[in-house]
């Protein structure tokens, strides 16, 4: 049985750890979900982040440096938030990726699995993201309508405040620290389980016997990620090392696929923790992972 194993991004933030085997175990598929944020926030989002330009010289040398940390993974494949119409889910966009794009695209996939990419020598970086033009899969004014018809409105907006309040401790933190200490930080499974628990589960709460758009909302987030991870398993072979990189909203979908498909056997995540000195124990299955 194949086996899949997913490794927290704040694995690969510790230091000293040695570069990977080019011959991953054939019987086994090894992923990588990494949480990103916005580097250039294209403002789509229902709260959006502002950041520091990535382009300055000083954060090219940051990116640079989680690029080397992320390469002692040595990924197989690598994986985005982007969509493909390819039948290999291949995304046309990395084929017009030179080392010059990074001087003149904020991007985060072009910052970090573009650039990781290049370095490894790799040929394509696969889209994997979901979209519809007839499913809306975060039917968010749904829950506000509810919410404002049925004197809820003061709750949900306790809850946007929550969200408001995460991004702007992001915002004032990434004003000092570097990139790989913000993506570990993303990435902390405590963290990725609570932003879950306190936005789309809160949600559930609105709702009554004719009506529950919290639900509805939950319902289509997870198609839009089970989507994401169908995907993710056609392109992944036995002994590939898959990374990858999306919004931080997936991580806790994704890592639950990652960690729970039965035909896959996946035990419980390697986990060693990116911040200076401190690391959590690696099991078994995470090997691969040097504290």
């Amino acid at each position: 049985m194949k086996l899949l194993v997913t490794a927290s991004l704040v694995t690969l933030f510790s230091t000293n750890l040695p570069a990977q085997s080019s011959t991953p175990t054939l019987s086994s598929i090894q992923v990588m979900v990494l949480g990103t944020y916005h580097f250039g926030n294209p403002g789509q989002d229902m709260h959006n982040m502002k950041v520091d330009s990535v382009l300055t010289p000083a954060k090219q040398a940051e990116l640079g440096d989680v690029a080397s940390r992320l390469a002692k993974f040595n990924p197989s494949k690598i994986a985005v938030e982007a969509l493909s119409d390819r039948s290999d889910f291949v995304t046309r966009k990395f084929q017009e990726f030179t080392p010059e794009t990074l001087n003149r695209d904020a991007d985060e996939r072009t910052q970090i699995a573009f650039r990781l990419a290049h370095q490894l020598g790799q040929k394509s970086v696969y889209g994997i993201d979901e979209q519809s033009n007839t499913i809306d899969y975060f039917p968010f004014d749904k829950v506000d309508a509810y919410a404002k018809a049925h004197q809820q409105g003061a709750a949900l907006a306790r809850m946007q405040d929550k969200a408001e309040e995460m991004i702007k401790q992001m915002e004032a933190a990434q004003r000092t620290k570097p990139v790989r200490l913000m993506l570990a930080d993303v990435n902390d499974p405590a963290r990725v389980l609570s932003d879950h628990q306190n936005f789309y589960y809160a949600l559930l709460s609105l709702g009554n016997e004719k009506e529950q758009p919290g639900a509805e909302l939950n319902a289509a987030w997870y198609q839009r990620n089970a989507k994401i991870f169908a995907k993710l398993t056609q392109i992944a072979q036995p002994g590939d090392r898959v990374l990858v990189a999306f919004g931080s909203g997936h991580a806790f979908w994704l890592r639950h696929f990652v960690q729970t498909r039965p035909v896959f056997g996946s035990p419980n995540p390697a986990i060693i923790c990116g911040k200076s000195g401190r690391q959590a124990l690696a099991n078994d299955a995470g090997k691969f992972l040097v504290a």
